[in-house]
């Protein structure tokens, strides 16, 4: 069964069974402090799972773009050397909110296996949870008195909490689980090694396929276990796995999903897939990573050198090294596997389509750059050994290499090995410590566990109406972030923006309740949003305190800072207009920042604007300036309405179906931000880079 068959049975048998079709989500994380990119299908969900939003259906279905490469949930280094580890993947998922739960999502799970792709029942071994002591859980006995009308008792096997109760990181909502295996041995090897001595043991054909969370926990910052409001199915089940099952294939990269690409590789690099582990490793690295790359960009994460960007870089080079190294390719070849990528995929995830030249200008770009660093790398290898003068070279010099370089201190081992060499392990270990305690504390922030003052419902943002608010608080936490103590508070309703669209957070004061004993003010340092909450981040708990729940603050933003914020974020529509009325409509947004003082602008282009464009480009904006364009701004009106008006919608952006459309004459765009009443507002723009 070829693959976009299998994925869209999947989808119908939901959709048959009462599930709405829920696209996926971008792989790229926005508004989560906890999580880089998407590592599972239900982290677009999380909100509904943990009471912060109600779902608008009661049970859904989808296929999810995952990634797996930082984290809890990290397969980097397992990837090529075995035959079923991906850095993304697609996450096959049908989910409960609140509405069935254990008896459904079990009966589901074996009709779609059985019945409808008529897997034999004989291959498949079920799990339970076994419970734990240390988080006082008792064990799942209600699933497996499920399993056993189903299945054999024999083929019920209890599973740790390691292998059976699913988190989706440190902190969030979790809940025991049951997996679905199955053993693609040949008989003769099932018959000399029984399959429950396998289940679990990363065995490459013993292999689980379906994980079914019965999600019904939420694990808070203290480690300890809260029920949720409601109970949930979150189901997963590994697209590329039930390929190779029913493709009757031994691993996941003879299937259909990956075989366009092993050809194509194979091809430019003149080499047979099969005939060598090197080369096969290679090759089942690259044709990985290039899925990871070139959906992590369609998505709207460039490769850069800090936070998401780097992971992806990272992805990149890893590539590029191990087409180097085995496949002798010193030239750009990773964007000439775009075009095979977007003809697999283009029927499900559109957006990589669209995209394609972008896509394949920015990774031949990173390519270059990274085999100039390779040249490069290996001049400082042998500089370093003429200084050295002995068989193993200095530690320190390959750090130096990695971290200013992007040098893999894996290819340095390589290239030395080659020679006879070595370098000093303990020497690049100190050094590498030393980068990670310097990282740590410059981006490391813990939060504490919320403390709940009120329970009246979040209205959330009033600010595009209000200049000042009055609110009560609804809950509150601590955080340390760099070292520093911080408060969280959220309120039922903020005049406040939170940090979002490129758009800094507002900062401001919170007053106190009229003719309070301590009328001390609270300063607000930064606003952002979690999920569907705006915090605003102080540094001390007002003094007059969250104490009584009844009291009500005055919520007031330092509006002088937020009118030249709005200066700068309409200028910014009028840069994305003009820029695409200059260089064509292949030019997207891919970045922003909107300060008080300046704004910086991203986009998608393949050669660097000439000094002659700018004038124009300055010209034109500034014309738009002084027309005195007043702003038409159309709220709540559905993502369909502003498409047709001709609304900017952006590829790796996550919108709800009411959406809020921007105007300034033609410029139109998606956006929530704060803005002028009228482009004579703005003044003047200059570009000064």
């Amino acid at each position: 069964m070829k693959s976009d068959i299998l994925r869209q049975r999947f989808i119908d048998f939901f959709e048959s069974r009462e599930h709405t079709f829920i696209p996926s989500s971008p792989m790229v994380v926005k508004d989560d402090p906890t999580l880089l990119f998407v590592n599972a299908g239900m982290n677009q969900f999380k909100d509904i799972f943990l009471g912060n939003k109600e779902s608008i259906v009661n049970s859904a279905v989808n296929s999810q773009k995952c990634l797996r490469v930082s984290g809890k949930h990290n397969d980097l280094d397992e990837v090529g050397y075995d035959t079923y580890h991906h850095t993304m993947f697609e996450m096959l998922g049908n989910w409960s909110f609140g509405d069935y739960f254990k008896q459904n999502a079990i009966s589901f799970a074996w009709e779609f296996l059985v019945k409808e792709l008529k897997i034999s029942e004989e291959k498949l071994y079920v799990t339970f949870f076994e419970g734990d002591k240390k988080d006082n859980l008792k064990s799942d006995d209600e699933t497996k008195n499920i399993w056993s009308q189903i299945i054999h008792k024999d083929k019920i096997v209890p599973g740790s909490k390691k292998d059976n109760f699913w988190e989706m990181g440190k902190i969030g909502p979790c809940g025991p689980c049951t997996e679905i295996h199955i053993d693609l041995r040949p008989d003769i090897e099932i018959k000399n090694t029984p399959t429950l001595d396998l289940i679990n043991k990363d065995h490459p054909q013993v292999i689980e396929i379906w994980n079914i969370v019965f999600v019904e926990f939420n694990r808070n910052e203290n480690g300890t276990l809260s029920l949720l409001p409601q109970k949930h199915v979150d189901t997963g089940m590994g697209f590329e796995r039930l390929c190779m099952v029913m493709q009757n294939k031994v691993s996941t990269y003879d299937t259909d999903v990956f075989s366009d690409l092993i050809t194509s590789i194979s091809n430019i690099a003149n080499v047979k897939y099969g005939n060598d582990q090197n080369t096969d490793i290679a090759i089942r690295v690259i044709v990985d990573h290039i899925r990871a790359i070139g959906f992590s960009i369609a998505d709207g994460q460039l490769p850069s050198n800090t936070g998401a960007g780097y992971v992806i870089r990272r992805i990149l080079r890893r590539a590029v090294r191990y087409g180097y190294t085995y496949l002798n390719l010193k030239t750009p070849f990773l964007y000439k596997l775009i075009d095979v990528l977007v003809a697999n995929f283009r029927n499900i995830f559109s957006d990589i389509d669209v995209q394609k030249s972008m896509i394949k200008n920015v990774i031949k770009e990173e390519e270059d750059t990274f085999l100039k660093t390779l040249g490069k790398g290996l001049d400082l290898i042998n500089n370093s050994l003429k200084r050295n003068k002995t068989k193993k070279i200095n530690g320190a010099d390959v750090f130096e290499l990695y971290d200013t370089y992007g040098f893999p201190p894996d290819l340095t081992e390589l290239i030395l090995k080659e020679k006879g060499l070595s370098y000093n392990q303990e020497q690049f270990d100190k050094e590498m410590e030393k980068q990670k305690k310097r990282s740590r504390s410059a981006s490391e922030i813990n939060v504490g566990d919320w403390v709940q003052v009120n329970s009246i419902s979040i209205d959330g943002f009033v600010g595009y109406d209000y200049q000042s608010h009055a609110a009560k608080i609804v809950k509150y936490r601590k955080a340390s972030v760099k070292g520093h103590d911080r408060f969280h508070i959220v309120f039922d309703k903020t005049p406040f923006y939170p940090e979002g669209g490129g758009q800094i957070g507002d900062t401001g004061v919170i007053l106190p309740p009229e003719g309070h004993v301590n009328p001390e003010k609270s300063t607000v340092i930064d606003t952002k949003k979690e999920n569907n909450m705006i915090i605003h981040v102080v540094d001390n708990l007002p003094s007059f305190g969250p104490e009584n729940s009844m009291e009500t603050y005055m919520l007031m933003p330092d509006n002088k800072r937020r009118q030249l914020i709005a200066r700068n974020h309409s200028a910014t529509h009028l840069l994305h207009h003009e820029l695409r009325n200059m260089l064509g409509n292949h030019v997207e947004q891919k970045g922003s920042y909107v300060g008080a003082d300046y704004l910086r602008f991203d986009f998608s282009h393949f050669e660097k604007i000439n000094q002659t464009q700018i004038i124009e480009l300055e010209k034109k904006i500034n014309n738009l300036i002084i027309q005195s364009v007043d702003l038409k701004e159309f709220r709540n009106i559905s993502l369909d309405e502003a498409k047709k008006m001709g609304a900017l919608a952006f590829f790796g952006e996550k919108y709800d179906d009411r959406v809020r459309a921007i105007q300034f004459g033609n410029s139109i765009e998606l956006c929530g931000g704060t803005h002028v009443a009228n482009t004579a507002e703005i003044g003047f723009i200059k570009i000064i880079s």
